[in-house]
């Protein structure tokens, strides 16, 4: 069976904490995780946004997976919006999964109704569980 490549969207500076714990899940042989650590330190409508977006869709290209990392201010991100949408449309339409890092946080609007698998929980166990039902969803 192929390796799950998972891109994951997070808020780069409000959710890093949960980005290292992630790399350090990724010693885990069933799933790989692809993390851009740069974040995007530039407006989404800026002329520099093109770099970024160009490198993050290669990214998103070589994944299998998009995890979204549902933070207290995920739903209001104009990037992690962008990285949802991208990842659905065709030419690299990932298999989508989340968790919700607070139950209170916003579940950004891409999310919904596009089949996407939740983990109960930020568990090591319950996001692998997430991303195998993804798997078998699409």
């Amino acid at each position: 069976m192929a390796k799950t490549k998972v891109f994951v969207s997070y808020d780069h500076s409000e959710d890093a904490l949960y980005k290292r714990l992630l790399q350090a899940w990724d010693a885990n042989s069933d799933f790989e995780f692809e993390l851009d650590s740069r974040g995007p330190n530039v407006a989404i409508d800026s002329s520099d946004a093109v770099v970024v977006k160009a490198a993050l869709t290669k990214l998103m290209k070589s994944a299998t997976h998009l995890l979204v990392l549902v933070g207290e201010k995920t739903a209001a991100s104009k990037w992690i919006t962008w990285e949802i949408e991208r990842a659905k449309q065709s030419d690299i339409k990932l298999k989508l999964a989340a968790v919700k890092l607070a139950k209170a946080n916003a579940t950004p609007a891409g999310l919904f109704n596009v089949g996407t698998s939740w983990a109960t929980s930020f568990e090591r166990d319950r996001i692998v569980e997430a991303l195998k039902v993804a798997t078998n969803r699409y």
